[in-house]
């Protein structure tokens, strides 16, 4: 535009139009076309993965989900899952699982430059994440990212992610995520039993001559897991992915360790004591076992106090009616809250404690770090007063 105004400027008479076709023809500010080139692969060489965002309906929701997808190079054999998230232990699953579908292990895996896997770098210079190495080295391959920009390198599995939404999706609803990734398996194995006009052969036949080339599975492939720690809530359930999970009421207050698997969720107290539930991946469940459950007609048993709520009020009983409005108020944790009210209360001189507990009382006042600096005015005014006369 700017060359157009300056020529009709200087006397030239033609239009914008012509200027941009003269351009055109002359190759003037055009990027020379270069041909698209192709990527050949020798059987058991490479398997491309990567993800895309498709939306699903799921026990009669809608959600948006991650369809993470492995591609054979050779032989185009498909294998794909979808769920609602999709974080490294997600991916070390998938991946697990696709192995196994192809029964081998390729040389590499082709990824794009997802954090899922790259702790930095991208391209030749691409560095994994130590733990997905560990995982890489364990079935025998190597995880390699294209270069940036470089989509046409991960063609193979891009491709696919249109085939799956408007063959697989298009029109069909699931009463669970176990049900979803069930019939995404029945679709792959017809998908890959069909004839494939671009190929010119069926996946399954080409896969035939691939897994001949494949690197064999280990003999113990080791279970996928990632561990968390929580403390069961008053209601006698651990959080996990905003999903609770039961326990037995007497494990309330206490520490437990979350051993999450791909099909299960093991919650172990000690050695002795473990509670197992299926794994659910849908969000704001809450799962009850049958013996969590008291009997009918029978309310849950009161439990015992914790302890550090038993020496508050073994220590100070007049606040008990503080201590049950912390409880049902605060913003923290209990067994956090009540950790900090003993701390403040065996730390403080106690006329100074009471008083500022009584205020906060009177106002409705639970925020236990704003309760200590007004113990700490009390304390500042009433027991540490300056002598101005001493030299």
């Amino acid at each position: 535009m700017r060359v157009h105004e300056e020529l009709t400027a200087s006397g030239a008479l033609l239009s914008y139009q012509a200027l941009t076709a003269f351009c055109r023809r002359h190759g003037i500010g055009q990027t020379p076309i270069e041909p698209a080139g192709q990527y050949h692969f020798e059987p058991g060489a490479e398997i491309q993965h990567d993800t895309s965002p498709h939306e699903v309906e799921v026990g009669g929701k809608t959600y948006k989900a991650q369809t993470a997808s492995a591609v054979l190079c050779y032989s185009r054999l498909l294998f794909f899952q979808i769920n609602p998230t999709f974080q490294r232990f997600d991916c070390k699953v998938f991946l697990t699982e696709a192995l196994r579908y192809a029964g081998g292990v390729p040389r590499r895996i082709m990824i794009d430059n997802t954090h899922v896997v790259v702790l930095r770098g991208t391209g030749r210079e691409m560095i994994p994440v130590p733990e997905m190495e560990a995982f890489a080295e364990r079935f025998g391959f190597d995880f390699v990212a294209h270069e940036r920009g470089d989509a046409n390198r991960s063609g193979r599995v891009e491709r696919p992610f249109s085939f799956i939404e408007n063959n697989f999706l298009a029109g069909r609803t699931f009463s669970s995520w176990n049900d979803l990734n069930h019939q995404a398996r029945q679709w792959c194995d017809r998908v890959n039993a069909t004839y494939k006009k671009h190929i010119r052969a069926v996946p399954r036949e080409l896969f035939a001559v691939e897994r001949l080339h494949l690197k064999p599975l280990p003999a113990w492939i080791p279970e996928v897991y990632r561990l968390h720690e929580r403390t069961v809530d008053v209601e006698g359930y651990v959080s996990l992915h905003s999903t609770r999970y039961s326990v037995p009421v007497s494990w309330i207050g206490r520490r437990v360790e979350i051993r999450e698997t791909r099909d299960k969720v093991e919650i172990e107290l000690d050695a002795r004591h473990l509670v197992t539930h299926a794994r659910t991946v849908a969000p704001m469940q809450r799962i009850t076992l049958a013996e969590h459950k008291p009997p009918r007609g029978e309310r849950v048993k009161l439990i015992e106090r914790n302890p550090e709520e038993q020496a508050i009020l073994h220590t100070a009983p007049e606040i008990a009616g503080y201590v049950t409005e912390l409880k049902q108020k605060g913003r923290k944790v209990v067994a956090l809250s009540l950790r900090q009210l003993l701390r403040l209360l065996r730390e403080y001189p106690r006329e100074p404690f009471l008083a500022a507990v009584r205020e906060a009382a009177q106002y409705g006042l639970y925020d236990l770090d704003r309760l200590e600096r007004m113990i700490l005015r009390r304390v500042a005014r009433d027991y540490f007063l300056l002598d101005l006369d001493h030299d």
